[in-house]
C-alpha cells in the first residue's frame, strides 16, 4: 500500500521555518496564518470595549484639554478600525472564486513536495542508515528448546539458591512437630520450678499459657529440645479494666506492652528461673495497675458525686497503697477508712483491704473479694459494701438495747440498705413500725414511720438516738399514744364522728378523766351535736405495746359566755326543742352529764357470740349444728382499725334517735314497747301499741292551745267541704282488728346516704279484693320513710300521724264500699275493677277495657280525698279534665259508689270530647297571638263548658241513660242577655239535630215526663249529672231556678214578654224548643199539647235579648229547602255541579229542589252511628217527626234555639268529635272533627260579614235567607252560604250583576269558566280547613279588582288549581299565596293577608316549586329535593307592568335575581297595550326561569327548600297550614285560544302523554 502523503504544513521545514522551499508569504503557499470572521469581529470588540474602559478610569485625573484630545484619539482609532472591518466584509463577499484557485495550486504544490521528498529521503537512507546496519548472532538451540518443550533449563544455579523457597511440609510433619514440642513444654515445666499463682495453664499448639486472675495472661514457648535453649515469649494480655471510667478502652499502649514484652524477653535469656522473673514482673505492673484505678475512680468520684466530707483520699503511694477515709462527720477517735495495699511481706500475693476500725476477717475478705478480686474493679463497690457491713452492726447494736426494754417484740433487721423496724403497738402494721437505718454518707441514725411521714415525734427520735438514749422509752410510749390517735381518726373515718384532742371548756371540768394531760380523745357525733365520746388510752402493765380502751358519755351544751343561762333539756339524753338562734356563735361547751360505759356490756348484745372452749367428746346442740364453722365466726380487722371503738360509736348514733324518738311518742300518748333488738341481731326496732283515732286532740294541739296558738292545719276544716269523714265505731273496730303490728326502724338511703324512719304496717288481709298479684295473700304490708331529723322528732312523729290518718280515711271509704261491691243490683262488678288497694291508695280501672284507671287517696294538706286517672296504653282518661269537680264530689257524699257511677256513665262523653285538639294556633284573631282551638272549662262532673278560639262556648251536661244535652254557652243560665265573653252560635241548632237520635231520646224519657213536658232551661237537673246519682229525675229543675229565679225561657215565668201562643207547644219531639211566646194555661205544664204552629205576626219585643234569627235551617224530610229567590243569579255552572255533588247549590238548583208548597220527598234524620250525609232506607222516624220539623223550620234557626238544650247520645257526640275526613273528598286536607269543621265555617262567615262591613269596596245586599252571606263587588255579586247537607263547608257563589239601565254595559266580563274557577278555588283554598280569616281578606281584595285584571288572577288559580293545564312548557309551577308565608321577603307581617292594593298597585306573593327533571304533572314523583320560592310581585295597573318587589338593601339569591331580571325583560320587549301582562309575564317566568348551577345558601328571610305540599299537587302551599285540592293526574296540551287572546286551559279528557 502506498503511503499516504501528509499535508504541507505537517512537513518539517515548511511554513515558518527556515529549511522550506516555499516562503510563507508567497501567494500560492498555505493559507496557515487564517482567521474566522466572526473570532475578528469579537476581538474588534473587545479591543473596543477594552480601550474605552481604560479611557474611563484614567480621564477623570487629567486636564479638560487632554481629556478631549484622549476622546478625539479613540474616536479615530475606532473609526479607523471599523471602516478596516467593513472593507474587509464587503471583499468577502468575492473570496470564493480565490480560494477555489488558492487550493488548486496548493494542491500542485503539495505533489510536487512528495517526489522531491521521497528522494531526498532514499538518498539519506543509503549514506547514513544502511551503512552501520548489522544481524546478530541467535541463540538457536535455547530457542529450539523453548518452543519445542516450554521449559528452559539452562539458568545459572545461583537464581535458584538465592530466590527460590524451600518446599513447606506437609500437615502431617506439622502435627508431629507440634506434638513433640507439647512434650518438650511438658517435660520443661515439670522438671523447672514453678509459682504457685502460675499453677494455672494450658498447653497447646506448641505453647503454654499462664493465666491470673484479674491479672494477666502470658503464652511460652521453646525453640528447641535442647535445655539449655530459653523460653521465648509470644504474647502478653492484660486482664486489668475499668468498667467505671474506662470507657471501654485499653488501659495499657501497644508500645508500653512492646516495651515489656522486651524487657522480659532479655531476662529470660540465661535465667535459671526464667518462669518465675515473668510472673514478678507482670504481677508487679498489674497491682500497680490496679490501685491506680482505684484511685482514678476515687478522684472522679469524689468531684462528680461526693464531696470531701463523704470520701477523702488520704495517702496514696502508686504500686503500694490507696487509702480512702469515709463518715467523717462521726466523731471517732480512730475514723472510719480503708486501706487497698500490696502484701510488703510476700509479693506474690493480691492486693488487701485493710478497715479501721477493724473488721471480722471473714467480713473483710468478703469485701475485699466483691470490690477488688472481682471481675468488676470498683472502688464504690468497695465502699457502699464496707458502708453496708458497717450499717448491720451498728444497728445490730441498737437492737440489743430496744430488747432491753421491749420484751417480746419482733425487731426485723433486713434490707439492702439495712433497716431495722421496731413495732410500737401490738398488733401493729409494717408501715406503722419505726423503720431505723443509716445515712450511707454521713453514718447518722435515721427514723420514720411510713404512714405517718408527718409525725413531730420522729425528729425527736433520731436526735436521741444519735445522741443521748435514756430518753429513748418516753418517746417510744408518746409515739404510741400518738399513733392510737390516728387509728381512732381513722377508725372514725366512715362513721358520722369526728375525733378531737381538745374541747373548748371555759371551766375546766371536775372529773378526773377530763384533766389535761391525760392521754384522752373526744369523739363528736355529727347528728348529736350536745353528745361527746369521751375515750380514755392505757397501756396495758403486762404488755406496754397493748391498749386499753375507756369509754365515758357526756352530755355537753354550748354557751357563749360564762353569764350564758343553759336550758334544764340539755340535761336529757337528746334536746328535743332547737336552741333559740343567736347572734353570738355559742362557741364554748360545758360538761352537764358524764356518764361511764361498761366496754364488755357495750361491745357485747343480745345476739354476740361468746368465745367459749367445746370439749371435743360432747355433742353439739341442734342449734350448734346450724351454727357457721369456728373460723368464720371470729372476725379478723385490720390493725388500724379500733372496733371496740367503731361499735360504741355505732351503736351511740344507732341507738340516740331510736331513744329520741321513744320520749316523744310518750310525749304524744302513743304507748310502745320500748327499744329492741330483733332475731339474730338484724337491727333496732321501735314497736308501737297503738295508735290514736284520727281527729282526736294531740300532743301538738295540746301544747299549742296551752300557748294560746289556734289549732294545727290538720285540724282546720277546709272551706268547701263539708267536713271529715265520720269514722263509727264498728269500722274502728274492724280496723283495729286487721292491724298486726306497727314497727319503726332506722335505715340508710342508698342514693343519698340520708337515715331515714322506716315504719311498718302489718294488716290481715282486706275487707276489698283487688286483682294485684302481690295482693292475694293474707298479711299485708305497708312501709311509710320518714328523714331524720336531729331536732325536729315531734314532726316526725306528725307525719306518721297524718299518714296513719290516710290509712284510716280510706278505709272508712273502702269499708262500704266493699259491701256495695257484693252487692249485684248495684252492677258495680261490671263497671269497675279494683286492680289494687294498699291502706294508703284505692286504685280503680274502669272504661270498655279496664284499662284506664282513677287513684283516690286522703290529702294531708287539702284535708280531703284526691283523685288522679291515669290513661291506658289505647285509650286517654278524659276524667282529668274534671278532676277537682270529682274530688269535690267524693269529698261531699263521701261515698266511692257514687263516683264510680259517675266515672261509668261519663266515661264514654269525655272520651270523645278529648278527641278534639286543643292545641293553640296562630293567625286567628291576630297573626302573632296562639288561640287555644278548644278549651275545655269543667264546672261540675257532669257539666262542662267547650269553648272554640275564644269565641264561640258550648254547655255540655252529662245525663243517664247514655244522653248528653248540649246547649249554646253564650246564652247566660242566669240573666236574660248574652256572656259578654262569648258570641252566640248560629245554627247550632239546626246542626246538631242533624245527630239527634229520636228513639234513642224517647227510651230514655221516663212516662211521667211524657206526661209532664220540660222547659228549655227546666230540663236540667238540680246537679247536672246522671239521675241515678244525683238522686233526681232528669226532669228536675235547676238549683238557678228555684223560687225568686228562673230561667229566661221558662214558661212559668210570671212576667211574659210575648204574646200569648194560639196552640201550645208540641211535645213529640222533644228537640223542637218551645215557643218564646208562653200561655196562660202552660204554667203546670201538664196539659195537652198540639201541633207546633207559632204566631208570628207579632213581631218579638225591642228588648228581646237575642240576637236577630240568622241561623241556618235543617235538612229537615219535611222541610222545603231554600227558594231560589234567594239567590240573584242565574244557576251555578252544570260542571261545577257534577264535580261538587255535596254543593248546597246542587240543593237550591230549581231541578233538584221543590218550590214552597210542592211536594218532596222525605228524608230521615241521621242515626247514631252514621255521618249526617248517609242516606237511610227507613223513614219511619222521619215521618213520625215530620210535622214537628216542618213547623220548627224557623224555630231552629232562631238566636235562642241554640239556647236550649238538645240531647245527643253518646255514640252521636263519638261522632260529633271523632276526627272524619273532609266532606268534600278531592280537597286533601287532615281529618277534623264535624263540631270544629262548623264552627270553623261559623267562624269564617262571621268574620267575613265583619269584613264586608269594615272594606269599603265591599258592598252588603240584604238577603232573606237566614245565614247567608250577600255581597256585591265590582260587577260581581257574591254569595256565601253554608252546606245544608252537613253544615261543614263553605261555598260562595259568583254572578254577574245586570248593567243598569242608565248604564253601558262593561267592556270586560268573566265567562261562567270564569266564575266557576273562582268558585273552586274558594272552596279548595280559601275556605278548607285551616279557618284563617286574613285568607277571606285576600279573596275579598283580589274580587275588587278590575275585570281585567281579574281574568288574569283567574287564569293563575286555574294553574294553581290544575298544574297539568300548563303543559310540558312549563318548568316551575305556581300557588298564590293567601296569608304571608314566613320565608318571603318581610315586606308584609307574616300571617296577614298578603294581597295588598293602593296607588293602582297590586303586591300579591306568588310560591313557585320547581319541576323535577323528566317529571310528568299528575304522576307519581319525588318532590324531596325540589327547590321552592316565594316570590313578591308588583303590577302597575296603570303602565301594565308586572315586576318583582325589592327592598333596598335586600340581600336576594341568584334566582331571585334571574326572576327579577326575567319579569324586567318581558316588560321591555312583550308590552301589549291592549291586554294585562300579568298573566303572560307569570307564564314566561314559569317558562324560562332556570337555576343556577350550585345555588348558594339564600339569606334567613328568603330560604330556598322543597315544596311544603309533597304529595297533594305540584303546586303546594306556602303555608304547611294551608292544604289544596288533590287534583286528578291528567295532562295535555293547551287547548284552543280563548277570550282575551289566551290560551284556554280547559281541561283535557285525554290520558296522559
Amino acid at each position: 500500500m502506498a503511503p499516504t502523503p501528509l499535508p504541507l504544513e505537517q512537513m518539517p521545514g515548511v511554513g515558518g521555518g527556515g529549511g522550506g522551499y516555499l516562503p510563507a508569504a508567497q501567494e500560492g503557499g498555505p493559507r496557515i496564518n487564517t482567521m474566522s470572521m466572526s473570532v475578528l469581529i469579537d476581538f474588534i470588540i473587545q479591543r473596543t470595549y477594552h480601550e474605552l474602559t481604560v479611557l474611563a478610569e484614567l480621564l477623570p485625573r487629567k486636564t479638560d484639554m487632554e481629556r478631549k484630545v484622549e476622546i478625539y484619539n479613540y474616536a479615530a482609532r475606532t473609526r479607523h478600525l471599523f471602516t478596516r472591518l467593513n472593507a474587509l466584509v464587503k471583499w468577502g463577499n468575492s473570496v470564493s472564486k480565490v480560494d477555489k484557485s488558492s487550493q488548486i495550486m496548493s494542491f500542485l504544490d503539495k505533489q510536487n513536495m512528495l517526489f522531491v521528498e521521497t528522494a531526498d529521503m532514499l538518498a539519506r537512507m543509503s549514506r547514513e542508515t544502511l551503512v552501520r546496519a548489522r544481524l546478530p548472532n541467535f541463540h538457536i538451540p535455547a530457542a529450539v528448546e523453548v518452543l519445542t518443550t516450554g521449559t528452559y533449563n539452562r539458568l545459572p544455579t545461583c537464581i535458584r539458591e538465592r530466590i527460590v523457597p524451600a518446599d513447606a511440609i506437609t500437615p502431617a510433619e506439622k502435627r508431629q512437630t507440634l506434638l513433640r514440642l507439647n512434650q518438650v513444654i511438658q517435660h520443661r515445666l515439670v522438671t523447672g520450678k514453678l509459682l504457685p499463682q502460675m499453677r494455672e495453664f494450658r498447653i497447646r499448639n506448641g505453647r503454654v499459657t499462664f493465666e491470673v486472675k484479674h491479672e494477666f495472661s502470658v503464652s511460652l514457648t521453646v525453640m528447641g529440645d535442647n535445655p539449655t535453649v530459653p523460653w521465648r515469649l509470644l504474647d502478653i494480655d492484660v486482664l486489668v479494666e475499668d468498667k467505671e471510667t474506662g470507657d471501654g478502652k485499653s488501659l495499657v499502649h501497644p508500645l508500653q506492652v512492646n516495651y515489656i514484652h522486651q524487657l522480659i524477653q532479655a531476662r529470660l535469656v540465661e535465667n535459671p528461673n526464667a518462669l518465675s522473673e515473668v510472673y514478678n514482673c507482670l504481677h508487679y505492673f498489674c497491682q500497680s495497675l490496679q490501685l491506680e484505678v482505684l484511685y482514678t475512680q476515687t478522684l472522679r468520684l469524689n468531684y462528680e458525686r461526693l464531696d470531701d466530707n463523704n470520701i477523702t483520699v488520704e495517702e496514696y503511694v502508686p504500686g503500694v497503697k490507696l487509702t480512702v477515709s469515709y463518715w467523717r462527720d462521726l466523731k471517732s477517735e480512730l475514723g472510719y477508712r480503708l486501706t487497698v495495699q500490696s502484701d510488703p511481706s510476700e509479693i506474690g500475693r493480691p492486693l488487701a483491704v485493710v478497715h479501721v476500725p477493724s473488721l471480722g476477717a471473714k467480713e473483710s475478705a468478703e469485701v475485699a473479694d466483691r470490690a477488688v478480686r472481682s471481675e468488676h474493679l470498683s472502688m464504690e463497690r468497695l465502699i457502699v459494701h464496707t458502708v453496708y457491713i458497717r450499717s448491720v452492726s451498728r444497728l445490730s447494736d441498737l437492737k440489743l438495747e430496744f430488747q432491753a426494754f421491749l420484751k417480746d417484740v419482733d425487731f426485723n433487721l433486713q434490707g439492702t440498705p439495712a433497716i431495722l423496724t421496731v413495732p410500737v403497738l401490738s398488733p401493729c402494721l409494717r408501715a406503722e413500725q419505726i423503720h431505723i437505718t443509716i445515712d450511707t454518707h454521713t453514718g447518722m441514725f435515721r427514723c420514720h414511720v411510713p404512714k405517718h411521714l408527718d409525725c413531730p415525734i420522729m425528729e425527736e427520735m433520731q436526735d436521741c438516738l444519735n445522741g443521748d438514749r435514756s430518753k429513748l422509752p418516753a418517746l417510744l410510749s408518746e409515739l404510741r399514744f400518738w399513733i392510737t390517735h390516728r387509728r381512732c381518726d381513722k377508725t372514725l373515718q366512715h362513721l358520722p364522728a369526728t375525733a378531737t384532742e381538745t374541747l373548748p371548756f371555759l371551766v375546766q371540768p371536775d372529773q378526773e378523766i377530763l384533766q389535761p394531760g391525760r392521754h384522752k380523745i373526744y369523739v363528736k357525733l355529727h347528728r348529736h351535736p350536745n353528745i361527746v365520746l369521751v375515750v380514755q388510752l392505757k397501756e396495758k402493765t403486762t404488755m406496754p405495746n397493748e391498749m386499753e380502751y375507756t369509754f365515758h358519755l357526756g352530755f355537753v351544751a354550748y354557751q357563749k359566755d360564762e353569764l350564758d343561762v343553759i336550758d334544764d333539756s340539755a340535761m336529757q339524753l337528746v334536746s328535743i326543742v332547737a336552741q333559740p338562734h343567736s347572734d353570738i356563735p355559742k362557741c364554748y361547751t360545758k360538761l352537764m352529764r358524764l356518764i361511764e360505759f361498761d366496754t364488755f356490756v357495750a361491745t357485747h348484745g343480745p345476739g354476740t357470740e361468746v368465745d367459749a372452749e367445746v370439749s371435743p367428746h360432747k355433742r353439739k346442740s341442734n342449734g350448734d349444728l346450724l351454727a357457721p364453722p369456728a373460723k368464720q365466726q371470729k372476725t379478723i380487722f385490720p390493725a388500724y382499725f379500733i372496733p371496740e371503738l367503731a361499735h360504741v360509736v355505732a351503736m351511740c348514733d344507732e341507738k340516740i334517735p331510736f331513744m329520741n324518738l321513744a320520749q316523744t311518742l310518750s310525749k304524744h300518748n302513743i304507748p310502745h314497747s320500748g327499744l329492741q333488738v330483733e332475731a339474730n341481731a338484724t337491727s333496732l326496732v321501735l314497736k308501737i301499741l297503738a295508735l290514736p283515732q284520727p281527729g282526736k286532740t294531740t300532743f301538738a294541739t295540746q301544747q299549742q292551745q296551752q300557748q294560746g296558738a289556734p289549732a294545727v292545719a290538720g285540724e282546720n276544716k277546709p272551706s268547701g267541704t263539708s267536713g271529715l269523714p265520720k269514722i263509727d265505731s264498728h269500722v274502728w273496730d274492724d280496723l283495729m282488728r286487721r292491724v298486726l303490728s306497727i314497727s319503726i326502724r332506722s335505715q340508710t338511703n342508698k342514693n343519698s346516704q340520708v337515715r331515714i324512719w322506716v315504719v311498718e304496717f302489718v294488716f290481715y288481709s282486706t275487707p276489698l279484693q283487688s286483682s294485684h298479684p302481690k295482693e292475694q295473700g293474707s298479711r299485708r304490708t305497708v312501709y311509710l320513710t320518714y328523714e331524720q331529723a336531729n331536732y325536729d322528732f315531734s314532726k316526725t312523729v306528725e307525719d306518721l300521724l297524718n299518714d296513719w290518718s290516710k290509712i284510716v280515711y280510706l278505709y272508712t271509704l273502702v269499708y262500704d264500699f266493699a259491701e256495695q261491691l257484693l252487692n249485684k243490683r248495684l252492677s258495680l262488678c261490671d263497671m269497675l275493677v279494683v286492680k289494687s288497694y294498699s291502706y294508703m291508695n284505692l286504685l280503680l280501672g274502669y272504661g270498655p277495657k279496664k284499662e284506664v284507671s282513677c287513684n283516690i287517696y286522703w290529702s294531708v294538706q287539702s284535708h280531703g280525698f284526691r283523685l288522679t286517672f291515669v290513661g291506658g296504653m289505647s285509650a286517654v282518661n278524659g276524667h282529668s279534665m274534671m278532676r277537682d269537680q270529682l274530688a269535690q264530689h267524693l269529698n261531699q257524699q263521701h261515698s266511692i259508689t257514687q263516683i264510680a257511677q259517675i266515672l261509668h256513665e261519663t266515661y264514654n262523653p269525655l272520651s270523645s270530647i278529648a278527641k278534639l285538639p286543643v292545641l293553640p294556633f296562630l293567625g286567628i284573631p291576630r297573626p302573632q297571638v296562639p288561640v287555644l282551638s278548644f278549651c275545655v272549662l269543667a264546672q261540675s262532673p257532669c257539666l262542662i263548658r267547650l269553648t272554640y278560639q275564644a269565641v264561640y262556648c258550648l254547655e255540655l251536661r252529662f245525663r243517664a241513660n247514655r244522653l248528653v244535652s248540649i246547649r249554646d254557652g253564650a246564652s247566660s243560665r242566669f240573666e236574660r242577655n248574652v256572656v259578654e265573653e262569648f258570641t252566640p252560635i248560629q245554627g247550632l241548632k239546626a246542626f246538631l239535630s242533624k245527630y239527634v237520635d229520636e228513639s234513642a231520646v224517647y227510651r230514655g224519657r221516663a212516662s211521667h215526663e211524657d206526661d209532664n213536658p220540660l222547659s228549655p232551661m227546666g230540663m236540667e237537673d238540680n246537679f247536672g249529672g246522671p239521675s241515678s246519682v244525683a238522686g233526681v229525675s232528669a226532669g228536675g229543675s235547676s238549683p238557678f231556678l228555684g223560687t225568686g229565679m228562673r230561667g229566661p225561657q221558662s214558661p212559668r215565668d210570671s212576667g211574659l214578654r210575648f204574646p200569648a201562643p194560639h196552640t201550645p207547644p208540641s211535645s213529640s219531639n222533644p228537640h223542637t224548643p218551645a215557643s218564646p211566646h208562653p200561655s196562660a194555661g202552660a204554667g203546670g205544664g201538664s196539659g195537652p199539647q198540639g201541633h207546633g204552629n207559632f204566631n208570628l205576626t207579632s213581631p218579638p219585643a225591642p228588648h228581646m235579648p237575642h240576637p236577630s234569627p240568622s241561623g241556618l235551617m235543617p235538612s229537615s224530610p219535611l222541610n222545603p229547602q231554600p227558594s231560589p229567590h234567594m239567590v240573584h243569579s242565574p244557576g251555578p255552572n252544570t260542571l261545577y255541579m257534577q264535580s261538587h255533588q255535596d254543593s248546597p247549590f246542587t240543593a237550591m238548583s230549581p231541578a233538584n229542589n221543590n218550590w214552597p208548597g210542592s211536594p218532596s220527598m222525605p228524608r230521615p234524620s241521621p242515626r247514631p252511628g252514621q255521618s249526617p250525609d248517609h242516606k237511610s232506607t227507613g223513614g219511619g222516624a222521619g215521618v213520625a217527626g215530620g210535622t214537628d220539623r216542618g213547623g220548627s223550620r224557623g224555630t231552629l234557626n232562631r238566636p235562642w234555639a241554640g239556647a236550649v238544650p238538645t240531647l245527643l247520645t253518646h255514640e252521636a257526640l263519638e261522632t260529633l268529635c271523632r276526627p272524619s275526613p273532609y266532606p268534600n273528598k278531592d280537597i286533601n286536607v287532615p281529618d277534623m272533627s264535624p263540631l270544629e269543621r262548623f264552627l270553623g265555617c261559623v267562624y269564617m262567615r262571621r268574620q267575613l260579614h265583619r269584613n264586608i262591613q269594615s272594606e269599603e269596596t265591599l258592598t252588603a245586599l240584604n238577603s232573606t235567607e237566614p245565614g247567608v252571606v250577600l255581597f256585591k263587588v265590582d260587577g260581581l255579586q257574591c254569595q256565601v252560604v253554608l252546606n245544608q247537607m252537613h253544615m261543614q263547608t263553605l261555598h260562595l257563589k259568583v254572578s254577574q250583576l245586570p248593567p243598569m239601565p242608565d248604564k253601558h254595559p262593561p267592556p270586560f266580563q268573566l265567562s261562567q269558566d270564569d266564575l266557576l274557577v273562582i268558585e273552586q278555588y274558594f272552596d279548595t283554598r280559601v275556605a278548607a280547613p285551616p279557618y284563617r280569616p286574613n285568607s277571606l281578606h285576600s279573596i275579598c281584595r283580589l274580587l275588587n279588582l278590575p275585570a281585567q285584571v281579574l281574568k288574569d288572577f283567574v287564569q293563575i288559580m286555574r294553574l294553581d288549581l290544575k298544574p297539568e293545564l300548563g303543559g310540558d312548557q312549563l318548568k316551575w309551577t305556581v300557588q298564590i299565596c293567601l296569608r304571608m308565608p314566613p320565608s318571603a321577603v318581610p315586606i308584609v307581617p307574616s300571617g296577614n293577608a298578603c294581597v295588598v292594593m293602593g296607588r293602582m298597585k297590586i303586591l300579591f306573593f306568588l310560591q313557585i316549586t320547581r319541576i323535577p327533571y323528566g317529571a310528568v304533572i299528575g304522576v307519581g314523583k319525588d318532590w324531596k329535593d325540589s327547590p321552592s320560592l316565594v316570590l313578591p310581585i308588583v303590577y302597575d295597573i296603570q303602565t301594565n307592568v308586572t315586576q318583582l318587589a325589592e327592598r333596598t338593601g335586600q340581600v336576594i339569591s341568584p334566582t331571585m335575581t334571574a326572576a327579577s331580571t326575567l319579569l324586567r325583560r318581558f316588560a321591555e320587549f312583550n308590552a301589549q297595550q291592549n291586554q294585562c301582562t300579568l298573566f303572560p309575564a307569570i307564564t314566561d317566568l314559569l317558562t324560562n326561569l332556570q337555576l343556577a348551577a350550585e345555588m348558594p345558601q339564600p339569606p334567613p328571610n328568603q330560604s330556598i327548600g322543597p315544596p311544603v305540599g309533597v304529595g297533594v299537587g305540584v303546586g303546594s302551599s306556602p303555608n304547611p297550614m294551608m292544604p289544596m285540592q288533590q287534583l286528578p293526574q291528567q295532562v295535555g296540551p293547551q287547548g284552543p285560544v280563548g277570550p282575551g287572546g289566551y290560551p284556554q286551559m280547559g281541561p283535557n279528557p285525554g290520558g296522559p302523554q
